[in-house]
């Protein structure tokens, strides 16, 4: 995807098409999916990128040992 807009508008139509045929696991994947990008578009609204699945859970966990950077 191009954009942060484009994901969240294929997410919300996948809802839809999850809901409509009863897949529970991946309705739930998609909304918690939904979820974080809409926290990380909150947090930079400036960036318009498609953020990868470890730049959005960094984002919710900077604390988190796979998300810690360290300055030599």
């Amino acid at each position: 995807m191009k954009s942060i807009d484009e994901h969240i508008q294929q997410d919300q139509s996948e809802i839809e098409a999850a809901k409509a045929a009863g897949d529970l696991g991946k309705l739930r994947h998609l909304e918690e999916e939904l979820q974080g990008l809409k926290e990380f578009k909150d947090h930079h609204p400036e960036d318009s990128h498609d953020p990868t699945p470890l730049e959005v859970f960094c984002d919710l966990n900077p604390s988190a040992p796979e998300c810690r950077v360290y300055d030599d």
